[in-house]
């Protein structure tokens, strides 16, 4: 509890930092001339944030770094009327790097730096939007574990020099997979069935979802892009008029070049790879499919960058531009066909 102090709410206007870990939170308050009024550990539970807060007014700003563990305390102090802000790690951390580092001296920094204005902000989608992120997210979880079994048993034939002809995991190759009575082979087949069903589930959800979501039933029109893609990538996005432009929201899916200038001479390197890791990954899924079954725009450029860069560069230039005709879908709510691409 903060020293010195009665249960009666701060008056002044206060800027508070949270250092979050697993077990416990260290919180700084401070005034608005810089002075540190309060600056101790409590629990990470329900309980003792409750009883901390009641001591606060509700016009105190407070920002917290993201961390494994925000998103409820997050929820929590915003239902509580506070104005909370979430700290970008990465980008606060080259603002204010210091040569001592204690869990005070982060909280301090937080709450210097909100209070001046220098907190690199998160952006936080709503609830639902974030409901979005999280059912995605599993079933890509359920896809990878499903894929880790499956390469297990690979490599059970293959060390075992067996050979099956078949399409992979189908009926019938699980029928000869059986027939191998091998116990390790058949206990992660156990388990890819019980995936395979948990995954069939969470994809009737997504489906359901982009249903009834409009921006996500509006990136299906977008050839390559099915139920589960244009879910994942609207609720990353989030809302679209965040963005100025289309050249910003590839800046956040990282798929712009980075650049480096000296002497009025400006250098373009690889993509930033800032941002949204799933919206390249996923983009760059869409535009394999695109370009298969698709003879357009995106499919000539693809084309054109393979013939001179190779494969891997023309996938990322096809996503920075599916990205980009993504942005005027979204902007405009009109679908991919009747669509005029803008740079």
């Amino acid at each position: 509890m903060i020293k010195n102090q009665s249960k009666t709410k701060q008056a002044t206007p206060t800027y508070i930092g949270m250092d979050l870990h697993k077990n416990y939170l260290q919180i700084a308050v401070m005034d608005k001339d810089g002075n540190i009024l309060h600056n101790s550990k409590i629990d990470n539970n329900a309980e003792s944030i409750d009883g901390f807060f009641q001591t606060i007014n509700t016009n105190a700003k407070i920002v917290m770094e993201s961390s494994s563990v925000w998103y409820n305390i997050y929820q929590k102090l915003q239902e509580k009327g506070f104005d909370v802000t979430l700290s970008n790690p990465l980008k606060t951390k080259a603002i204010a790097s210091a040569k001592i580092k204690t869990d005070k001296i982060d909280a301090k920094i937080l709450a210097d730096l909100l209070r001046g204005g220098y907190i690199a902000e998160c952006y936080v989608p709503p609830r639902p939007i974030m409901e979005f992120r999280i059912m995605v997210r599993y079933r890509h979880s359920l896809v990878n574990q499903r894929t880790i079994l499956k390469k297990k048993i690979h490599a059970i034939l293959l060390l075992n020099g067996i050979k099956i002809i078949g399409k992979p995991f189908s009926k019938v190759y699980n029928n000869k997979l059986h027939n191998l009575s091998n116990y390790r082979i058949d206990g992660y087949l156990r388990i890819i069935e019980f995936l395979d069903g948990e995954i069939n589930q969470v994809t009737k959800q997504i489906e359901s979802c982009v249903r009834d979501d409009e921006s996500a039933r509006l990136l299906t029109t977008i050839p390559g892009i099915g139920h589960y893609s244009a879910l994942l990538i609207s609720s990353e996005i989030g809302d679209i008029n965040r963005f100025a432009d289309s050249h910003h929201l590839c800046s956040y899916a990282g798929l712009v070049p980075s650049t480096h200038s000296s002497g009025g001479i400006t250098h373009y390197g690889k993509i930033t790879k800032t941002g949204s890791r799933h919206i390249r990954w996923v983009l760059t899924e869409c535009i394999h499919s695109h370009v298969r079954h698709q003879d357009s725009n995106i499919t000539q450029f693809y084309n054109r960058i393979a013939k001179k860069k190779g494969n891997a560069k023309a996938t990322v230039a096809a996503a920075s531009k599916m990205l980009r005709i993504i942005y005027w879908v979204l902007k405009e709510k009109r679908e991919y066909q009747n669509i005029t691409v803008k740079q």
